[in-house]
Protein backbone atom coordinates (compact mmCIF):
# COMPACT_ATOMS: atom_id res chain seq x y z
CA UNK A 1 0.00 0.00 0.00
CA UNK A 2 1.42 3.65 -1.11
CA UNK A 3 1.01 6.01 2.30
CA UNK A 4 -1.56 9.16 0.74
CA UNK A 5 0.07 12.32 1.09
CA UNK A 6 -1.13 13.23 4.74
CA UNK A 7 0.92 10.26 5.64
CA UNK A 8 3.10 10.50 8.79
CA UNK A 9 5.17 8.04 10.49
CA UNK A 10 4.96 9.48 13.70
CA UNK A 11 1.36 8.86 13.40
CA UNK A 12 1.74 5.61 11.68
CA UNK A 13 3.70 4.21 14.75
CA UNK A 14 0.99 5.42 17.33
CA UNK A 15 -1.68 3.78 15.40
CA UNK A 16 -0.31 -0.09 14.60
CA UNK A 17 0.63 0.18 18.35
CA UNK A 18 -2.81 1.03 19.42
CA UNK A 19 -4.35 -1.88 16.98
CA UNK A 20 -1.70 -4.22 18.71
CA UNK A 21 -3.00 -3.07 22.27
CA UNK A 22 -6.35 -3.74 21.12
CA UNK A 23 -5.33 -6.93 19.72
CA UNK A 24 -3.80 -8.50 22.62
CA UNK A 25 -6.71 -7.53 25.11
CA UNK A 26 -9.28 -8.89 22.96
CA UNK A 27 -7.44 -12.33 22.10
CA UNK A 28 -6.95 -13.01 26.16
CA UNK A 29 -7.83 -10.48 28.81
CA UNK A 30 -5.88 -12.82 31.57
CA UNK A 31 -2.73 -12.35 29.01
CA UNK A 32 0.00 -9.75 29.90
CA UNK A 33 1.40 -8.12 26.49
CA UNK A 34 4.56 -6.52 25.73
CA UNK A 35 4.88 -3.54 23.74
CA UNK A 36 8.21 -2.18 22.22
CA UNK A 37 6.85 1.06 20.45
CA UNK A 38 10.20 2.72 18.84
CA UNK A 39 9.36 5.95 17.83
CA UNK A 40 11.83 7.32 14.89
CA UNK A 41 11.03 11.40 15.95
CA UNK A 42 12.69 13.27 16.50
CA UNK A 43 15.35 11.54 14.76
CA UNK A 44 16.61 13.09 11.66
CA UNK A 45 14.74 14.03 9.11
CA UNK A 46 13.65 16.90 10.65
CA UNK A 47 10.16 16.34 9.67
CA UNK A 48 7.00 17.39 10.83
CA UNK A 49 3.10 18.87 9.60
CA UNK A 50 3.04 22.50 9.10
CA UNK A 51 0.24 23.14 11.20
CA UNK A 52 2.56 21.67 14.27
CA UNK A 53 6.04 23.40 13.35
CA UNK A 54 4.25 27.01 13.00
CA UNK A 55 3.21 27.14 16.59
CA UNK A 56 7.20 27.30 17.49
CA UNK A 57 8.21 29.49 14.81
CA UNK A 58 9.80 32.33 16.25
CA UNK A 59 10.28 30.64 19.59
CA UNK A 60 14.38 30.17 19.42
CA UNK A 61 15.17 33.31 17.56
CA UNK A 62 17.16 34.22 20.79
CA UNK A 63 19.81 31.85 19.95
CA UNK A 64 20.88 28.65 21.38
CA UNK A 65 23.05 30.64 23.83
CA UNK A 66 20.21 32.27 25.42
CA UNK A 67 17.68 28.99 25.06
CA UNK A 68 20.33 26.44 26.55
CA UNK A 69 21.02 29.26 29.65
CA UNK A 70 17.10 29.44 30.29
CA UNK A 71 17.23 25.78 30.32
CA UNK A 72 20.12 25.11 32.33
CA UNK A 73 18.43 27.49 34.91
CA UNK A 74 14.91 25.89 34.77
CA UNK A 75 16.54 22.40 35.35
CA UNK A 76 18.25 23.54 38.01
CA UNK A 77 14.99 24.68 39.68
CA UNK A 78 13.16 21.51 38.99
CA UNK A 79 15.74 19.57 40.84
CA UNK A 80 16.87 18.00 37.61
CA UNK A 81 20.24 19.13 38.14
CA UNK A 82 22.06 20.03 40.95
CA UNK A 83 23.59 23.78 40.74
CA UNK A 84 27.23 22.67 41.32
CA UNK A 85 27.39 21.13 38.05
CA UNK A 86 28.54 23.63 35.88
CA UNK A 87 27.38 24.27 32.36
CA UNK A 88 29.48 22.44 29.54
CA UNK A 89 31.10 24.80 27.22
CA UNK A 90 29.21 25.72 24.37
CA UNK A 91 31.03 24.69 20.86
CA UNK A 92 28.99 26.24 18.12
CA UNK A 93 29.34 29.76 16.42
CA UNK A 94 27.82 32.60 17.99
CA UNK A 95 24.66 33.25 17.24
CA UNK A 96 24.77 37.08 16.78
CA UNK A 97 27.53 36.42 14.53
CA UNK A 98 24.65 34.52 12.04
CA UNK A 99 23.39 36.21 9.39
CA UNK A 100 19.56 37.01 9.22
CA UNK A 101 18.88 34.56 7.33
CA UNK A 102 20.72 31.61 8.47
CA UNK A 103 18.93 32.62 12.24
CA UNK A 104 15.90 32.76 10.51
CA UNK A 105 16.52 29.25 8.91
CA UNK A 106 17.95 27.87 12.41
CA UNK A 107 14.65 28.86 14.32
CA UNK A 108 13.05 26.99 11.69
CA UNK A 109 15.13 23.70 12.01
CA UNK A 110 14.33 24.43 15.60
CA UNK A 111 11.04 24.01 15.68
CA UNK A 112 10.33 21.28 13.55
CA UNK A 113 12.57 19.42 15.88
CA UNK A 114 9.88 20.63 18.47
CA UNK A 115 7.12 19.90 16.29
CA UNK A 116 8.06 16.25 15.85
CA UNK A 117 8.09 15.86 20.02
CA UNK A 118 4.80 17.53 20.13
CA UNK A 119 3.70 14.95 17.34
CA UNK A 120 5.23 11.94 19.37
CA UNK A 121 3.45 13.10 22.51
CA UNK A 122 0.24 13.52 21.45
CA UNK A 123 0.57 9.95 20.17
CA UNK A 124 1.90 8.96 23.83
CA UNK A 125 -1.44 10.47 25.19
CA UNK A 126 -3.48 8.73 22.78
CA UNK A 127 -2.16 5.54 23.58
CA UNK A 128 -2.66 6.17 27.45
CA UNK A 129 -6.37 7.09 26.75
CA UNK A 130 -6.52 3.84 24.96
CA UNK A 131 -4.94 1.64 28.16
CA UNK A 132 -7.17 3.96 29.98
CA UNK A 133 -10.54 3.22 28.33
CA UNK A 134 -9.79 -0.51 28.20
CA UNK A 135 -9.33 -0.98 31.88
CA UNK A 136 -5.19 -1.71 31.80
CA UNK A 137 -3.94 1.67 32.47
CA UNK A 138 -3.22 1.00 35.95
CA UNK A 139 -1.49 -2.56 35.81
CA UNK A 140 0.36 -1.52 32.92
CA UNK A 141 4.41 -0.79 33.79
CA UNK A 142 5.43 1.96 30.91
CA UNK A 143 9.06 2.99 30.31
CA UNK A 144 9.95 6.57 28.38
CA UNK A 145 13.20 7.08 27.42
CA UNK A 146 15.59 7.65 24.75
CA UNK A 147 18.78 5.91 23.22
CA UNK A 148 20.93 8.67 23.19
CA UNK A 149 21.66 12.47 23.75
CA UNK A 150 21.75 15.10 21.26
CA UNK A 151 22.78 14.27 18.01
CA UNK A 152 25.16 17.19 16.01
CA UNK A 153 25.25 15.79 12.63
CA UNK A 154 25.24 17.77 9.97
CA UNK A 155 28.10 20.31 11.11
CA UNK A 156 27.55 23.54 13.31
CA UNK A 157 24.31 24.64 11.54
CA UNK A 158 22.82 21.14 10.01
CA UNK A 159 22.32 19.25 7.13
CA UNK A 160 20.38 20.01 4.09
CA UNK A 161 18.85 22.39 2.09
CA UNK A 162 16.45 24.72 3.92
CA UNK A 163 14.00 24.25 0.85
CA UNK A 164 13.74 20.54 1.90
CA UNK A 165 12.64 21.74 5.18
CA UNK A 166 9.19 22.62 4.24
CA UNK A 167 8.73 20.35 1.14
CA UNK A 168 9.13 17.24 2.50
CA UNK A 169 11.35 15.97 0.57
CA UNK A 170 14.40 15.76 2.05
CA UNK A 171 15.73 13.20 3.79
CA UNK A 172 19.58 14.37 5.96
CA UNK A 173 17.72 17.35 7.85
CA UNK A 174 19.58 18.09 10.91
CA UNK A 175 19.27 21.15 13.37
CA UNK A 176 23.31 20.74 13.43
CA UNK A 177 25.31 21.06 16.73
CA UNK A 178 24.53 24.44 17.60
CA UNK A 179 20.96 22.94 18.57
CA UNK A 180 22.19 20.16 19.87
CA UNK A 181 24.19 22.04 22.74
CA UNK A 182 20.51 22.73 23.53
CA UNK A 183 19.35 19.36 23.65
CA UNK A 184 22.21 18.13 25.65
CA UNK A 185 21.74 20.53 28.40
CA UNK A 186 24.11 20.69 30.87
CA UNK A 187 26.67 17.79 29.29
CA UNK A 188 29.66 17.77 27.76
CA UNK A 189 29.79 15.68 24.38
CA UNK A 190 27.32 14.39 22.32
CA UNK A 191 26.04 11.24 20.43
CA UNK A 192 28.45 8.99 19.43
CA UNK A 193 30.91 9.79 22.52
CA UNK A 194 30.60 8.23 26.45
CA UNK A 195 30.65 11.29 28.01
CA UNK A 196 27.32 12.25 29.50
CA UNK A 197 26.10 14.66 26.63
CA UNK A 198 25.90 11.03 24.89
CA UNK A 199 24.45 8.54 26.87
CA UNK A 200 22.65 10.61 29.25
CA UNK A 201 18.52 10.47 28.74
CA UNK A 202 15.39 10.71 31.28
CA UNK A 203 13.23 7.39 31.93
CA UNK A 204 10.11 7.86 33.02
CA UNK A 205 8.18 5.21 34.42
CA UNK A 206 4.48 4.58 35.26
CA UNK A 207 2.84 1.96 37.12
CA UNK A 208 0.36 3.23 39.45
CA UNK A 209 -0.27 -0.59 40.54
CA UNK A 210 3.20 -1.16 41.23
CA UNK A 211 4.16 1.86 43.29
CA UNK A 212 2.96 4.83 45.30
CA UNK A 213 5.04 7.52 44.34
CA UNK A 214 3.85 10.37 42.04
CA UNK A 215 6.03 12.58 40.52
CA UNK A 216 8.85 11.96 41.91
CA UNK A 217 12.84 12.14 41.10
CA UNK A 218 14.80 9.23 41.35
CA UNK A 219 18.50 10.28 40.80
CA UNK A 220 20.52 6.42 40.86
CA UNK A 221 21.96 5.38 37.71
CA UNK A 222 20.27 3.32 35.45
CA UNK A 223 21.21 1.38 31.64
CA UNK A 224 18.90 0.13 28.97
CA UNK A 225 20.09 -3.61 29.59
CA UNK A 226 18.30 -2.91 32.67
CA UNK A 227 15.28 -3.05 31.55
CA UNK A 228 15.35 -6.90 30.43
CA UNK A 229 16.04 -8.03 34.10
CA UNK A 230 13.53 -5.47 35.47
CA UNK A 231 10.78 -6.66 33.31
CA UNK A 232 11.23 -10.05 34.17
CA UNK A 233 11.00 -9.63 37.81
CA UNK A 234 7.77 -7.86 37.37
CA UNK A 235 6.38 -10.11 35.29
CA UNK A 236 7.69 -12.82 38.03
CA UNK A 237 9.85 -14.16 34.53
CA UNK A 238 12.64 -16.44 34.84
CA UNK A 239 15.69 -15.72 32.54
CA UNK A 240 16.50 -18.97 30.53
CA UNK A 241 19.47 -20.58 30.77
CA UNK A 242 19.42 -22.09 27.50
CA UNK A 243 17.33 -22.79 24.20
CA UNK A 244 17.02 -25.21 21.65
CA UNK A 245 20.46 -27.18 23.82
CA UNK A 246 22.39 -23.75 23.97
CA UNK A 247 23.79 -21.87 26.31
CA UNK A 248 22.06 -18.73 26.39
CA UNK A 249 24.64 -15.76 27.72
CA UNK A 250 23.47 -14.44 31.18
CA UNK A 251 22.05 -11.16 31.85
CA UNK A 252 24.11 -8.27 31.87
CA UNK A 253 21.49 -5.65 33.56
CA UNK A 254 20.36 -5.48 36.82
CA UNK A 255 16.56 -4.81 37.84
CA UNK A 256 15.06 -1.20 38.75
CA UNK A 257 12.64 -2.33 40.43
CA UNK A 258 13.97 -1.17 43.74
CA UNK A 259 14.44 2.53 42.26
CA UNK A 260 10.71 2.48 42.56
CA UNK A 261 10.67 2.84 46.12
CA UNK A 262 14.26 3.82 46.08
CA UNK A 263 16.65 1.95 47.95
CA UNK A 264 19.99 2.05 45.86
CA UNK A 265 20.69 -0.65 43.03
CA UNK A 266 23.11 -2.99 43.73
CA UNK A 267 25.72 -3.31 40.66
CA UNK A 268 29.26 -3.74 40.51
CA UNK A 269 29.95 -1.16 37.63
CA UNK A 270 28.40 0.06 34.21
CA UNK A 271 30.42 -0.01 31.15
CA UNK A 272 30.25 1.60 27.69
CA UNK A 273 32.07 1.37 24.72
CA UNK A 274 31.39 3.20 21.01
CA UNK A 275 33.17 4.07 18.51
CA UNK A 276 36.42 3.85 20.61
CA UNK A 277 34.80 5.95 23.39
CA UNK A 278 34.78 4.56 26.21
CA UNK A 279 33.35 4.15 30.17
CA UNK A 280 33.15 3.06 33.30
CA UNK A 281 30.79 4.39 35.99
CA UNK A 282 31.28 2.91 39.13
CA UNK A 283 29.37 4.41 42.24
CA UNK A 284 30.13 8.13 42.04
CA UNK A 285 32.93 7.88 40.04
CA UNK A 286 33.64 7.78 36.10
CA UNK A 287 36.21 7.12 34.19
CA UNK A 288 35.66 8.19 30.45
CA UNK A 289 37.69 8.67 27.32
CA UNK A 290 37.73 9.93 23.79
CA UNK A 291 38.69 7.59 20.95
CA UNK A 292 42.39 7.71 20.62
CA UNK A 293 42.92 9.95 23.89
CA UNK A 294 43.89 9.16 27.64
CA UNK A 295 41.56 8.51 30.75
CA UNK A 296 40.09 11.43 32.17
CA UNK A 297 38.52 10.37 35.89
CA UNK A 298 35.46 12.10 37.41
CA UNK A 299 33.05 12.36 40.55
CA UNK A 300 29.78 12.52 39.36
CA UNK A 301 28.02 13.41 42.38
CA UNK A 302 30.25 16.70 42.50
CA UNK A 303 30.38 17.42 38.81
CA UNK A 304 28.49 15.13 36.62
CA UNK A 305 29.41 17.43 33.40
CA UNK A 306 32.48 16.21 33.53
CA UNK A 307 34.57 19.55 33.57
CA UNK A 308 36.88 18.57 36.24
CA UNK A 309 39.54 15.49 35.96
CA UNK A 310 40.85 14.28 39.27
CA UNK A 311 43.25 12.02 37.81
CA UNK A 312 46.52 12.89 39.38
CA UNK A 313 44.82 13.28 42.32
CA UNK A 314 43.35 9.83 42.93
CA UNK A 315 45.92 7.72 40.65
CA UNK A 316 45.16 4.47 42.18
CA UNK A 317 41.68 4.77 41.41
CA UNK A 318 42.08 5.33 38.15
CA UNK A 319 44.04 2.37 38.10
CA UNK A 320 41.31 0.63 39.08
CA UNK A 321 38.89 1.87 37.23
CA UNK A 322 41.12 1.20 34.05
CA UNK A 323 41.33 -2.33 34.94
CA UNK A 324 37.99 -3.07 35.34
CA UNK A 325 37.24 -1.63 32.00
CA UNK A 326 40.21 -3.47 30.62
CA UNK A 327 38.44 -6.69 32.27
CA UNK A 328 34.91 -5.91 30.95
CA UNK A 329 36.42 -5.29 27.75
CA UNK A 330 38.22 -8.59 27.55
CA UNK A 331 35.13 -10.46 28.42
CA UNK A 332 32.55 -8.93 26.29
CA UNK A 333 35.00 -8.94 22.72
CA UNK A 334 34.93 -5.54 22.74
CA UNK A 335 36.96 -4.61 19.24
CA UNK A 336 39.90 -2.31 19.16
CA UNK A 337 38.45 0.77 16.85
CA UNK A 338 38.43 0.98 13.90
CA UNK A 339 37.34 -2.30 13.68
CA UNK A 340 39.23 -4.20 11.05
CA UNK A 341 37.64 -5.63 8.03
CA UNK A 342 38.41 -9.69 7.20
CA UNK A 343 40.18 -9.93 4.09
CA UNK A 344 37.86 -9.92 1.30
CA UNK A 345 35.02 -8.24 2.77
CA UNK A 346 32.84 -6.38 0.25
CA UNK A 347 29.97 -4.53 1.87
CA UNK A 348 26.42 -4.99 0.17
CA UNK A 349 25.67 -1.76 -1.98
CA UNK A 350 23.14 0.48 -0.32
CA UNK A 351 20.20 1.26 -2.36
CA UNK A 352 19.29 4.36 -1.08
CA UNK A 353 20.07 7.81 -3.27
CA UNK A 354 21.92 9.15 0.14
CA UNK A 355 24.33 6.28 0.19
CA UNK A 356 27.68 8.13 -0.08
CA UNK A 357 26.26 10.68 2.65
CA UNK A 358 25.10 8.33 5.30
CA UNK A 359 28.41 6.44 4.80
CA UNK A 360 30.72 9.40 4.92
CA UNK A 361 28.95 10.54 8.37
CA UNK A 362 29.45 7.31 10.14
CA UNK A 363 32.83 6.78 9.32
Amino acid sequence: MVPDENFYITDAFTDYAIRFIREADTADDAQPFFLYLAYTAPHWPLNAPLEDVGKYRGRYRSGWEIVRSQRYARMVRMGLIRPQWKLSPHDAPSWTALPESTRDEMDLRMAIDAAQVERMDRGIGRLVAVLERLGELRNTLIFFLSDNGGCAKGGNLGAGPAADLVNGRGYFLTYGKGWANVSKTPFLKYKHWVHEGGIATPCIVHWPAGFTARGELRHQVGHIIDLMPTCLEVAGASYPVERASQRILPLEGTSLVPAFSNPPIRREALFWEHEGNRAVRWGRWKLVAEHGRDWSLHDMEADRTELVDLSSRSPGLRSRLVRMYEAWAARCNVLSWPVARRPGYVPEPRAHPATAAYQGWEQ
